[in-house]
């Protein structure tokens, strides 16, 4: 038997509540009730409003790294509340040798710690010839996953609650509007179950994703504090192992990706809006699917509940309404992704070059993840209706290599001063042509010194981190 399964849940307990072992709650008593109705009360309160229970999903992430309970003892840990989608991690004293393991949360060592900062240290040394853009790595972290999952909460947070709020008000109109009348304030409970099932299956998304990346700029996006350049140890080992090539190579291939993140992001300064605006533009013509959602609810058995993580798995209510402004704002997320992620691979594989035995296989191999998605990256997208992978890597690579060649490296970087200057969709179909095509800066308003600057000398990186150049 699975570790999704209720232990000793009864069947009549609407929607998986009891206390601990799965008994009813005795109504004559004030212990159980007690803890029976302060369960209720965490699943229906949003901390810090919006329409997502945040703090839901961050203890069921954790508890998908861990295997430790959420405070109050939601979903069976321990007082008997299954959230549809979520994976229970069974009692300790289970004898099932098939139950699913907790992927594990280790604590990153002092000689981990000492290996991520060198290895970012001489990744950036080795990017500066590569780079028009300057350092943009301020400080250094090694983080464990559930390091990763805290620190990145926040942009997880800007990034879904638009689509999540339209999701949670289309749950509400399920609701005849002459029963809501009736229902008055009882109304905000439709919500806030909507925002607890949304936290759910995001927090077990989430948990998934911290046991997958591989630094704080691995899916492309600045998810983490600026300036902070951030590797995780547990993961670059366990993905190393997959590849078969040695630690070492690795996670100078991860931190070289890394330090080339935080110089895009740190020195054009439009970036990250230009970015976050791609996204929450996309996001804004998603359709919800009040049918799916529908029938969604509909799957829901009290009597099974939990049993089967896929019986409310809130994927496929989402759907890109297929109007010009909705292409267009799908065209250019993807565009943008591709260039970000282009570019990084483009100037990290010029950088490694022969420096690393296994480079070739390893910039295969890292295109190939990118480009298709880790399962929880297709989860993610599943749950919120947004794919974060870029479509076009192979071509947006072959770009920036072809820009690189005919105007060198700070003709090549020149063009993020803008965004206007960026190439666009039609530029990957002949990326020699647009490479060729002339541009004069200057009658675009931009001089010879722009915001990238010149490739910095030796010992001009930033002093106030943990990387000082030597």
């Amino acid at each position: 038997m699975g570790s999704e399964y209720l232990w000793d849940m009864p069947a009549d307990i609407p929607f998986g509540f009891g206390p601990p072992g799965g008994e009813v709650p005795d109504p004559n008593d004030p212990r159980q009730m007690q803890q029976f109705l302060s369960q209720l009360q965490q699943l229906f309160a949003t901390p810090g409003g919006g329409p997502v229970n945040w703090d839901l999903a961050r203890q069921l992430a954790q508890a998908h790294l861990t295997g430790g309970g959420p405070a109050g003892g939601l979903a069976q840990f321990p007082v008997g509340f299954a959230m549809p989608g979520v994976a229970v991690t069974p009692p300790a004293n289970t004898d099932d040798p098939d139950a699913a393991k907790p992927v594990g949360d280790p604590s990153v060592t002092s000689a981990e710690r000492a290996a991520v900062i060198e290895a970012l240290r001489l990744a950036d040394l080795w990017l500066d010839p590569e780079s028009a853009l300057p350092s943009g790595v301020r400080s250094t972290a090694a983080w464990s996953r559930g390091e990763w999952l805290n620190t990145t909460l926040p942009v997880w947070r800007k990034l879904c609650d638009p689509v999540a709020a339209r999701m949670v008000s289309a749950m509400t109109e399920l609701v005849p509007e002459e029963m809501r009348a009736q229902m008055g304030p009882m109304t905000s409970m439709v919500a806030s179950l909507g925002g607890a099932l949304l936290g759910g299956q995001l927090g077990t998304a989430l948990g998934s994703l911290a046991a997958e990346v591989l630094s704080a700029g691995d899916i492309g996006l600045p998810l983490g504090p600026a300036g902070t350049a951030a590797l995780v140890p547990a993961n670059i080992a366990e993905y190393g192992r997959g590849l078969e090539i040695p630690d070492d190579q690795v996670r100078l291939y991860v931190a070289l990706r890394e330090a080339a993140h935080q110089r895009l992001f740190g020195h054009v300064p439009w970036l990250r809006g230009h970015v976050f605006a791609a996204v929450e533009a996309y996001a804004a013509g998603i359709h919800v699917d009040r049918e799916a959602i529908e029938e969604a609810m509909s799957r829901i058995d009290p009597a099974t509940l939990g049993n089967d993580p896929q019986e409310l798995v809130l994927e496929g209510i989402f759907t890109p309404e297929d109007t010009p402004q909705q292409r267009a704002a799908l065209a250019r997320l993807e565009t943008a992704l591709a260039l970000i992620e282009g570019w990084v691979c483009h100037v990290v594989d010029r950088a490694a070059g022969d420096r690393l035995p296994d480079m070739v296989r390893l910039s295969e191999a890292f295109r190939r993840r990118r480009a298709a998605g880790g399962p929880a990256e297709q989860t993610f997208a599943a749950l919120v209706g947004l794919e974060l992978r870029p479509r076009r890597l192979r071509e947006a690579t072959a770009l920036w290599a072809a820009l690189a060649e005919h105007r060198g490296v700070a003709g090549r970087d020149a063009l993020w001063d803008h965004p206007d200057l960026l190439p666009d969709e039609e530029a990957f179909a002949d990326p020699d042509l647009f490479a060729r095509t002339s541009l004069d800066l200057s009658d675009l308003g931009f001089g010879d010194e722009t915001s990238t600057g010149e490739a910095p000398k030796e010992g001009d990186t930033p002093t106030d981190g943990d990387t000082p150049k030597e």
